[in-house]
């Protein structure tokens, strides 16, 4: 009996903090989204770039090692191997939003705007914070010659980040062109 008990104390000792941590992650989240929200555009950076760390932890060494590696073909032009790491990375950990996001990049890269369009879809059901997403599929709306449908995903990103780089500049451009149109 006393072996059972002690195994079961050393189980909850090892499961509790496992709980325990999802909120603590889900309050730390929101408390950077609300200082995003009301940053100065000198803070707003290193703001972002706790963020994105953040996004970019899938909670798996792999999935990390797929998304490092995606990331790292990206970056070298290799668009293809890119899109294999990051599908096998959707693959395996399909709610892991940054792994979405960065497949739609990748076929945003390509060209393939449908299947980055999905992705972006994947990536906010996950994380409707994901200002990257938002702005990225509103340059995918300027592409596609949708400026109405650029300027509302352009505006749905500054409301969560105010000092998203190029963004306001974006709007303003914007909605100098659609001036009168219906939107």
């Amino acid at each position: 009996m006393k072996a059972r008990l002690l195994f079961h104390n050393r189980l909850l000792a090892a499961i509790v903090p496992i709980f325990l941590a999802a909120p603590v992650w889900a309050q730390d989240m929101d408390a950077l989204y609300d200082q995003l929200a009301k940053a100065t555009p000198e803070e707003a950076p290193r703001i972002e770039r706790q963020i994105t760390a953040e996004w970019s932890k899938s909670g798996s060494a792999s999935m990390d090692l797929l998304l490092a590696r995606g990331n790292e073909a990206l970056e070298a032009g290799d668009i293809d191997a890119a899109i294999e790491h990051f599908t096998a990375l959707t693959d395996h950990a399909p709610d892991f939003a940054e792994g979405w996001n960065a497949r739609a990049l990748a076929f945003f890269q390509k060209g393939l705007y449908g299947q980055a369009v999905e992705d972006i879809g994947r990536t906010l059901t996950l994380n409707p914070h994901h200002f990257g997403a938002i702005s990225g599929l509103a340059a995918m709306f300027e592409e596609m010659d949708r400026p109405k449908q650029a300027l509302e995903a352009y505006k749905a990103a500054l409301a969560i980040h105010p000092n998203l780089a190029g963004v306001r500049e974006a709007v303003d451009r914007l909605e100098a062109d659609t001036e009168g149109q219906e939107i």
